[in-house]
């Protein structure tokens, strides 16, 4: 790589694949023909998490495509982490190989890159193909991400995005191996006050088997949870605080009713006191640490 290279915005296209032989040569095909003719210098990066079938094989004979091989499947997050890695430039699109993102949106999205530290491809278009059995799960855990986050998310976890490589390294130690990759930089990056532009795309049907299984919301809303700790403490503890302390207050008026204070009245009490004591040191903590790691 040329400095000159480098400096004409250069874009690094890293696509995580995990047994995705039926689709992963017309994913390549159509990812290069997007960018052909764009202006950008580029290279595209896939890497295989430990398939068990033809996919490395395949994606190694599409022409200008690096293969990234990694002896056994490591998750997504560590997927997308080896590819970003090995990525010459600064500029990072992500997308997956199983067919659902339209690769004709990646120029738009660099294009609009401009001063953001992200921009994501919303899957909020008019032709969305998402399984109506997940569209509870991913409604309720956006809107839950959106209120901690304290910001609007038209998509919590979308796989097509634009982003630039130190958002990343900043946030390399909370990043995970799984398919919370997505939604952890997303919360890390709208709660550290980074500029996150949200675009619209379609999103197709996906070829072959899917990834992700029911127990997989309770993994997203755990990671919700903790990345929101980790940054907001006082948004987790001080609600939960305030449930607790409304109980006690109701249960002292009945207890009142009837001449007596009852146990449980005390412990809403106390147990109030407890998380928003918890909450305000955690949110103490969260200060340093912030700081300390230069965020």
């Amino acid at each position: 790589m040329t400095t000159e290279q480098h400096d004409n915005g250069g874009i690094s296209i890293v696509i995580p694949a995990f047994n995705e032989e039926g689709a992963i040569t017309d994913g390549l095909r159509d990812v290069r023909t997007a960018m052909e003719g764009c202006g950008y210098d580029y290279e595209i990066i896939v890497v295989d998490d430990g398939s068990q079938d033809r996919t490395a094989e395949l994606a190694r004979n599409e022409a200008g495509v690096q293969v990234l091989t990694l002896p056994e499947n490591l998750g997504y997050g560590a997927a997308l982490k080896s590819g970003i890695r090995r990525a010459q430039y600064d500029i990072i699109v992500i997308t997956d190989a199983d067919g659902t993102y339209p690769a004709h949106y990646i120029p738009e999205l660099v294009a609009q890159l401009g001063q953001y530290d992200m921009v994501v491809g919303a899957r909020i278009g008019d032709h969305v193909e998402v399984p109506l059995v997940r569209r509870p799960a991913k409604w309720l855990l956006r809107i839950l991400a959106g209120y901690l986050a304290g910001r609007h998310i038209p998509d919590l976890n979308s796989g097509l995005r634009v982003m630039r490589k130190d958002l990343v390294v900043r946030f390399a130690h909370l990043l995970p191996s799984g398919f919370s990759f997505t939604t952890t930089i997303t919360l890390a990056a709208l709660c550290s006050s980074s500029l996150v532009k949200y675009s619209s795309i379609d999103y197709h049907a996906r070829i072959g088997e899917s990834k992700i299984r029911p127990g997989h919301a309770f993994d997203f809303l755990l990671l919700i949870v903790r990345t929101i700790v980790y940054f907001n403490p006082l948004k987790i503890f001080l609600p939960i605080g305030a449930i607790l302390f409304l109980g006690g207050m109701v249960k002292f008026v009945i207890d009142l009713s009837y001449g007596d204070l009852s146990e449980t009245a005390v412990l809403g009490f106390i147990g109030a006191a407890v998380l928003w004591a918890v909450g305000l040191l955690s949110d103490q903590i969260s200060k340093v640490a912030m700081k300390s790691s230069g965020l």
